[in-house]
């Protein structure tokens, strides 16, 4: 009997390594049995939930509770009740994003682009915030897709060009 106790053990610890966030429905769910569990120290049935978060069927408490399993957010033992338990990930905010590698010519053409606005806006006779502000949020895209080097070449343009809308604001 100890080792059906212990394997489901170890099946709920597996998901818990590719957590997806919960929606808000499910965060309410979890704080629902979080809190519930430490009043009581058991944790809910399906109709406790349903009644304490208004749902109105304990299918749509079931559906939840499957997904926050398969979310790696719940751990259920097998064919036990009030068996529920929060799972507590720890790692989540240690996981590394790796954004996605731009190819070489993607670069260019991403870097070509930036380009073009900054040489439109530079050649305007009136540089307006609004053209200033979209090239600031393109040197933070590029930033953002690690051209760090591309990014830091177009600072010294955008200040200039900042200070000629600070120049424009006096103009009346």
């Amino acid at each position: 009997m100890s080792t059906t106790d212990t394997a489901p053990l170890a099946d709920t610890a597996e998901p818990a390594k590719s957590v997806v966030r919960p929606t808000k429905k499910q965060r309410e769910l979890l704080e629902f049995i979080t809190v519930f569990i430490e009043e009581h120290g058991y944790s809910p049935s399906y109709r406790e939930i349903m009644t304490g978060l208004n749902y109105t069927s304990v299918a749509t408490v079931s559906l939840h509770i499957t997904n926050l399993i398969k979310r790696g957010h719940l751990a259920k033992r097998d064919r036990s009740a009030r068996s529920l338990e929060v799972v507590k990930n720890d790692e989540a905010p240690s996981v590394k994003v790796t954004p996605k590698q731009l190819k070489t010519s993607e670069e260019k053409w991403l870097i070509e682009k930036v380009e073009v606005f900054f040489k439109e806006t530079e050649s305007s006779p009136t540089v307006q915030p609004a053209q200033v502000d979209h090239l600031y949020v393109l040197i933070g895209a590029l930033k953002v897709l690690g051209l760090e080097g591309a990014a830091g070449s177009f600072m010294p343009r955008l200040s200039a060009l900042k200070k000629k809308v600070g120049a424009n604001e006096y103009v009346a």
